[in-house]
């Protein structure tokens, strides 16, 4: 019974995060699943997920026609942090779960740590290794096995404002490194304008761990029921806290307007922040919540913390994974496997998601600028080919990071300790040796050993 404790922990805080009561309690559903293989050939799955877009009742389609014996039903979740809910509920009570589940790249650790995952070796899956991008790929990965296959990534990329850079005398290809940034950022600010925006609410905790992750930071590892929290010695974090604290001292960054919030879609369409460090799904929406801005905007690699460097992060992606209590997991692969390596993987970037599969990244198609959807994106862009800087991107090398078993957690509570360095109460070194207490509290409390360091 020890995992369930901490399943129905990473329920409560998942339902924190969304406003859902969790409930649910029940036997331990981490059990052996070898009489859980069922028919490869014949079976009626159930998969859990969210459907952004709009392609499943296509993918679903294709794959029962590959596939005669087996059927899937599609249980439309809405949300990551709905199906994350949902899923936790599920394996608290011992049943109730899907044959094949939808989870956000963070989330994966959570539920492999809990035992509710099937390991996909047996699948072959570790093998799939050089087949994706690399940040997707080593996000699903728990004990050096995969639990998960990526669907779509993040790569975290530079997207800036050509017009306010030339009016402050940057010239936004040049910015290489770290270093070239903070010095565009003093001359943008002298115009009036932010290079960005960092609130440290809890919507900035995806980019900080971008961000921290690129920097080679470790602010935690989890090895089993082992945790170590290491928000502040960590010579990654340290590099990072040294970097940001610059920016918040010398009112580098706007630091009142949140990411996502209305006002923060007013100043990317006014021009007042210059440029945003975000994932590769970013495109559409600077299209729709900035249209004053159509052929100003362009988008660049991240700068790098060493010249010369080409070290990427990611921020945000899905992954799908079989779950244990699945009675069909032979047949549930099927599925796993046909969507994200194969034909459903194609059917879900022709509909606008991001891929994570190496063999669209590089396709031509994927990157041809006289196809409606690359023509419109392209122009808005100022005629830049945004798909080719994105794939080169999303195959740039990244280094190991991991999750929190209890992700949802620590994104909900980031920005009640964080923010406050932002409001300049305190530094970002003490706001972020706050927060690594709170999650080494919360961490004991659900009955791993956690050190601080």
């Amino acid at each position: 019974m020890h995992n369930l404790k901490k399943i129905v922990a990473a329920g409560a805080a998942v339902a924190t995060l969304v406003g859902l009561a969790a409930c649910g309690g029940g036997s331990d559903a981490a059990s052996d699943n070898s009489a859980n293989k069922g028919d490869a050939d014949k079976a009626s799955l159930v998969v859990w997920g969210w459907d952004s877009g709009n392609s499943m009742k296509d993918i679903v389609k294709a794959f029962e026609k590959a596939n005669p014996g087996i059927t899937v039903k599609f249980n439309n979740t809405g949300t990551a942090e709905k199906t994350s809910t949902a899923l936790t509920n599920a394996i608290a009570a011992g049943n109730g779960a899907p044959d094949a589940v939808m989870l956000e790249d963070p989330t994966v650790t959570q539920f492999a740590v809990t035992d509710g995952l099937v390991d996909l070796t047996a699948y072959g899956a570790d093998k799939m290794e050089d087949d994706f991008a690399a940040g997707p790929w080593n996000k699903l990965q728990y004990n050096n096995k995969p639990y998960a296959l990526p669907i779509d990534s993040g790569p975290e990329m530079f997207f800036y404002n050509k017009a306010v850079f030339d009016k402050a005398g940057v010239d936004g290809e040049s910015i290489k490194t770290w270093d070239d940034y903070y010095e565009a950022a003093k001359k943008i600010r002298a115009t009036g304008s932010y290079i960005t925006n960092i609130a440290g609410t809890s919507n900035d905790y995806q980019p900080f761990t971008a961000q921290a992750w690129q920097a080679g930071a470790k602010p935690w590892t989890v090895d089993g029921e082992n945790i170590t929290i290491n928000m502040t010695k960590d010579e990654g974090m340290q590099r990072y806290i040294k970097f940001v604290q610059k920016l918040i001292d010398e009112d580098l960054v706007d630091t009142k307007t949140p990411n996502w919030s209305d006002d923060w879609n007013r100043e990317l369409n006014d021009g007042t922040l210059a440029s945003l460090t975000i994932g590769a799904w970013m495109p559409i929406n600077l299209m729709t919540g900035a249209p004053d801005q159509a052929g100003n905007w362009r988008v660049a690699q991240l700068p790098q913390w060493e010249e010369g460097k080409e070290v990427s992060a990611e921020d945000g992606g899905s992954a799908w994974a079989i779950t244990k209590q699945s009675k069909n997991q032979d047949a549930a692969w099927k599925w796993v496997e046909f969507i994200t390596h194969g034909e459903g993987a194609q059917i879900s970037a022709d509909t606008g998601t991001f891929p994570s599969l190496k063999k669209i990244l590089q396709s031509d198609s994927f990157t041809d600028p006289t196809t409606e959807a690359n023509k419109k994106t392209n122009d808005y862009f100022g005629g830049q080919n945004v798909n080719q800087i994105l794939a080169e991107a999303a195959q740039r090398p990244t280094e190991k990071f991991q999750y929190l078993p209890y992700n949802p957690y620590a994104q909900s509570t980031y920005g009640d300790e964080v923010s406050k360095a932002y409001t300049k109460e305190i530094t970002l070194e003490q706001a972020l040796e706050n927060y690594g207490k709170k999650l080494a509290e919360y961490g004991e409390q659900q009955g791993y050993t956690v050190t601080v360091k």
